[in-house]
């Protein structure tokens, strides 16, 4: 078998979904299948259904002999284009800022420690007059 080096989007995989123009995906293979519609044992529905998705699991499901392997090899037109994944970048923060973060915590804490102080207090002298009146 010749090497493939045709690569199709699945979006244009996808256009090609009509009885006379009919391209479909299996194991990362595009298939043209147009010629091959009226003699599909399945039927044409079969194969415009699969049109515009991977249809490996449905090739799969349907337990296609070796013959209909060899046969489907002739219809082979190139290969489904793998879409690159997007990797966020990573963002290095410089160890300046990093120490910019811890110092503004620091700071915060140093600032409104009060606030705690203050309910721990309250929630004291009233716990203390509560179980003065008992």
């Amino acid at each position: 078998m010749p090497t493939l080096t045709k690569l199709y989007p699945m979006q244009e995989v996808s256009l090609h979904n009509s009885q006379d123009d009919c391209w479909v995906t299996i194991d990362g293979k595009v298939y043209d299948v147009s010629s091959y519609m009226d003699e599909h044992p399945g039927g044409d529905d079969v194969l415009l259904a699969a049109t515009g998705k991977d249809a490996t699991d449905e090739f799969e499901d349907a337990g296609h002999s070796k013959t209909a392997r060899e046969l489907m090899e002739s219809f082979c037109i190139g290969e489904l284009e793998v879409p690159t994944p997007l990797i966020p970048e990573l963002e290095i923060v410089p160890n300046k800022q990093q120490n910019d973060i811890v110092e503004k915590i620091k700071d915060m804490s140093k600032q409104y420690w009060t606030v705690p102080v203050a309910v721990v207090g309250i929630s004291v002298v009233a716990s203390f007059l509560y179980s003065r009146r008992n």
